[in-house]
């Protein structure tokens, strides 16, 4: 494949290939049909997945011999979809060849059998009765069902039918002709002459709608599924859909609401510019998709269109080009609109033609189109037309970029405005969405109203204004009267939108310079004049007096944080990759990176020693050559299967004979993939070639991989060396970029059910609104206005209110449970390994390092993980010593009998070696009485 699989896909891929050679075994022992379900959410990769396999089933695996004479029939709905799926196979399954893909045209289409080694591509709208396909004529002399019927009959030990059923082009009656016919291939058909495939593989988004597919067939059912958790996972698809419509329709008219959205748009497309500029990205270019109504009469659209044209342009400040406007109506082709030129364009163009910047359609994009690049959506559409809107979502929720962007949460949503909507109507479209793609979405579906909002930014950057207001006691450095202040501001200040994030900026003549808000005075001190008089102050024109604590730098406190590495884990309920596999991924990045440029080559030079080693000790006995004649005589055991599944040469005495180049070479790379597929043997051919008998090296290499203990050994080598490099450099990537960060993250999370990772915050971030809340200002993430309202409970509030008293407190952070970028340690409990995410992380100033981070945890004594979460936060404590205080806090009677918080500062040695020795919560409540402090 041209492009790397995520872990979920390729385990996928990897649990298809077993079933389909055993479908295609069990068909072949006894006649009966077989049906293999791939069952995944929207955003799998469902396609790609396919394509994987198509591609392991013609060239082979490790595990299953090629069969290169495989006839795939790919059956969907719709020709978009199937040439949607012709291009994917095209684009990105590098090992078939041009032309291996056939689309069949029932125009000139005639074939007594389908050719071997083909992936044909077919959808049921050809397969009607008023087809071509479907009749005999002059140039015709097999209709399609006599071609499937006798591929099927002569070729079914290497025929697989796919229906694409997970992506459905069809609505109402013609949904149910494609259903009708697609369950052909299932049960046979007496009608048509047609048995029933051999071996299936349905795609599918559920199992009821696969289920509702089979019916009543008679056929074997094995089931591959892909969760929702994994491609949330994943980062492929979009954190959260948010649905904004008008409390009020009439204070909100569908130009106010599209003035809404194309603010939102127009602040996607700053976000995405700043992102890739500075992560060194291709521009992503977003998308303002929008749907207006079907037309009337001779009017293309009921929707005014130079209405909308210029109330966008209006918003942007600027007016469009030709060809970054286009329009996907039908038959019609350019339209003149708003005194623009607007293009017809086919909805599979849309993604790669970066000069598109809005796209205005009806009904047409649904089927056969993703457009990752499209950010923003805005109907015209009424309510009775949620079902096109749900479809067209479904198709919006993929990232432009296949990966969760960690820096800035704004660019981790998707956002639809519907002017005619209301909370119950959007409750709908949620609905249809979730009956559309297939239940549980991995993705949050939110609906707001346009005046009471779900999800607001929060910033480490928040807008900085120029105050003009004096304080009260605080020195007036600029006296001056009326409007005086407003004219002597200097010229060459300018105010921008508030909406990009950047309040001021500066003309580029003079160097810039940042202005922070001060919510406290300064302090004033007296000063002595000529007249001797302490209490009068001198008005020192041009100067202001620099003292700690008179703002609170977020951007610097986060740069902090961000710069210490701190430790933070991922915790899975699966293991994903070997220690070696990960080891290879990881010495080949930190190699890339410069981070360790002789990671790779020292990983190579480990294991070909340990190869070299093994020979030399066969070869200091007789068991060398006997192995080497059992290679060479194609003897050796070794796990690979043939296409049915079965082992290969099951059963099959063979004479001594010495084997094939091509034996050797196939045995060769088992052995390879055995070892990590990272090409040890090419490497130790290198060092070690005979060149009087080139083949040695390829036996050796054998040998070694069919050595139980050879490669329990070499795994034991690669998880040691995995956790060294990784302790040793993780660190380092803390300034890297954010694609090498999320590769960094990505292997280290795939080795380990337990994994380190880096704590990184974000820049910025989108949280619910509590509608109950406290308003801070010295949280660490706020609005505009510098503000977090947050709601917390009464412990949490005293813990809060006891850490602001100290004098050396800065801010303080939310940790808030399951947030990908949040601070998470883990425990155990009842023998299984679980996350816990505390409460606060606490900013104090020091006077050596700038900042301490602490951790704080005000935990209730009466739930049954305190033993568990507090030898989790032991261990924490040790392995990262860049912590300041790490702490569980309950309340309990002071000397004086008064109830106040009591805290175990698991950060002292003495503490943390009792707590780890403690075998019960009453142990537990001992060590708070004897060592926690008020």
């Amino acid at each position: 494949m041209k492009v790397e699989l995520f872990p979920f896909q390729k385990k996928a891929v990897t649990d298809l290939r077993m079933k389909a050679a055993e479908a295609l075994g069990s068909y072949r022992r006894t006649q009966t049909p077989q049906v293999v379900s791939l069952q995944a959410p929207t955003g799998a990769g469902k396609t790609l997945i396919m394509a994987a396999l198509v591609e392991d089933i013609y060239f082979g695996t490790d595990q299953y011999a090629e069969q290169p004479e495989a006839i795939f029939v790919w059956l969907s709905d719709s020709p978009a979809l199937n040439e949607q799926s012709k291009q994917k196979f095209d684009l990105k399954a590098d090992r078939i060849r041009f032309g291996q893909c056939v689309t069949i045209d029932d125009a000139s289409f005639d074939m007594e059998m389908l050719e071997d080694g083909h992936v044909y591509f077919l959808n049921t709208q050809k397969l009607g009765k008023a087809g071509n396909l479907c009749r005999r004529s002059d140039t015709r002399q097999h209709t399609i069902w006599e071609t499937l019927e006798n591929t099927a009959r002569e070729k079914a030990d290497h025929l697989y039918f796919i229906i694409d059923e997970a992506h459905r082009g069809m609505q109402g009656k013609e949904a149910g002709k494609a259903t009708s016919i697609m369950q052909r291939f299932l049960k046979g058909s007496t009608e048509y002459h047609l048995s029933p495939m051999p071996v299936v593989i349905g795609i599918s988004a559920t199992a009821a709608r696969f289920n509702k597919l089979v019916g009543d067939t008679n056929s074997t059912l094995q089931k591959c599924i892909v969760t929702a958790n994994d491609v949330r996972a994943s980062g492929l698809l979009k954190d959260r859909i948010v649905i904004t419509y008008p409390d009020d329709p009439e204070k909100n008219n569908e130009m106010a609401v599209l003035q809404a959205a194309t603010d939102e748009w127009k602040l996607k497309c700053d976000h995405w510019y700043q992102y890739s500029y500075e992560q060194h990205y291709k521009q992503v270019n977003p998308v303002f998709v929008i749907q207006v109504l079907a037309g009337s009469g001779k009017n293309v659209s009921d929707t005014n269109l130079d209405d909308v044209i210029a109330k966008i342009e209006e918003r942007i400040g600027t007016q469009f080009k030709e060809n970054e406007v286009v329009h996907t109506f039908g038959s019609t082709s350019t339209l003149l609109i708003n005194g623009l030129q607007v293009h017809h364009v086919e909805p599979p163009e849309i993604t790669d033609d970066k000069r598109i910047r809005v796209v205005l359609f009806k009904e047409n994009l649904s089927t056969g189109w993703d457009c990752p690049r499209a950010e923003t959506m805005m109907s015209f559409r009424h309510a009775v037309d949620a079902t096109y809107i749900a479809q067209l979502l479904g198709r919006m929720v993929r990232t432009p970029l296949q990966c969760h962007i960690l820096v800035d949460d704004s660019l981790n949503d998707v956002r639809l405005f519907l002017p005619y909507f209301n909370m119950n109507t959007v409750k709908n479209v949620i609905d249809e969405l979730q009956n559309t793609e297939g239940g549980e979405i991995p993705t949050v579906i939110d609906g707001e109203s346009m005046d009471q909002p779900v999800y607001v930014p929060w910033t480490v950057h928040p807008p900085r204004h120029r105050n003009n207001q004096p304080i009260e006691g605080q020195m007036n450095l600029f006296p001056q009267s009326g409007n005086a202040a407003a004219e002597a501001q200097p010229s060459n200040f300018r105010e921008s939108n508030a909406t990009n994030g950047y309040a001021i900026t500066e003309s580029t003549d003079i160097p810039q310079q940042q202005i922070y808000p001060q919510s406290t005075p300064t302090p004033m001190f007296p000063i002595k004049t000529d007249n001797g008089k302490p209490d009068e102050f001198v008005s020192n024109t041009g100067v202001q007096m620099k003292l700690p604590n008179c703002y609170l730098n977020r951007e610097e406190i986060t740069k902090f944080i961000n710069d210490q590495g701190l430790l933070t884990y991922l915790v899975r309920s699966v293991k994903i990759n070997s220690y070696l596999k990960s080891l290879l991924n990881l010495a080949s990045l930190l190699t890339q990176t410069n981070i360790y440029r002789d990671a790779a080559v020292e990983v190579k030079d480990d294991v070909t020693s340990m190869i070299r080693s093994y020979i030399e000790s066969l070869q200091s006995t007789v068991k060398y050559d006997e192995l080497a004649s059992c290679v060479l005589s194609f003897k050796l055991s070794v796990r690979i299967f043939d296409v049915f599944g079965e082992p290969l040469d099951s059963g099959i005495v063979h004479d001594l004979f010495t084997t094939s180049e091509s034996d050797l070479d196939r045995q060769l790379r088992v052995a390879d993939a055995k070892i990590g597929g990272y090409g040890f043997p090419n490497v130790y051919g290198n060092r070690y070639c005979n060149n009087d008998d080139p083949s040695v090296f390829k036996v050796d290499c054998i040998l070694f991989a069919a050595d139980d203990d050879c490669i329990t050994k070499l795994n034991r080598y690669a998880k040691k060396k995995f956790h060294a490099l990784n302790d040793q450099y993780r660190k380092y990537v803390v300034n890297k970029s954010e694609k090498c960060k999320k590769q960094y993250s990505d292997i280290i999370a795939d080795s380990d059910v337990v994994s380190k990772h880096n704590f990184t915050l974000p820049e910025t971030i989108n949280v619910r609104v509590e509608k109950v809340g406290k308003e801070y200002d010295n949280h660490l993430f706020a609005d505009e206005k510098g503000i977090a309202v947050i709601k917390l409970n009464g412990w949490e509030e005293g813990v809060l209110e006891e850490e602001a008293k100290r004098p050396d407190f800065v801010c303080w952070l939310r940790n808030p449970p399951r947030e990908k970028w949040s601070l998470c340690i883990p425990y155990e409990i009842n023998g299984e390994i679980k996350a816990t995410y505390p409460d606060f992380l606490i900013v104090r100033s020091d006077p050596i390092l700038t900042y301490v981070i602490d951790i704080l945890e005000p935990h209730n004594p009466d739930f049954k993980d305190n033993l568990g979460k507090a030898k989790g936060f032991a261990k924490y404590a040790e392995a990262e010593p860049k912590i300041g205080r790490i702490q569980l806090i309950r309340t309990g009677k002071d000397p004086a009998g008064k109830i106040r918080f009591k805290r175990l500062d698991l950060s002292q040695g003495a503490v943390r070696d009792k707590v780890l020795k403690a075998q019960n919560t009453d142990e537990l409540d001992h060590i708070f009485e004897t060592d926690g402090i008020f």
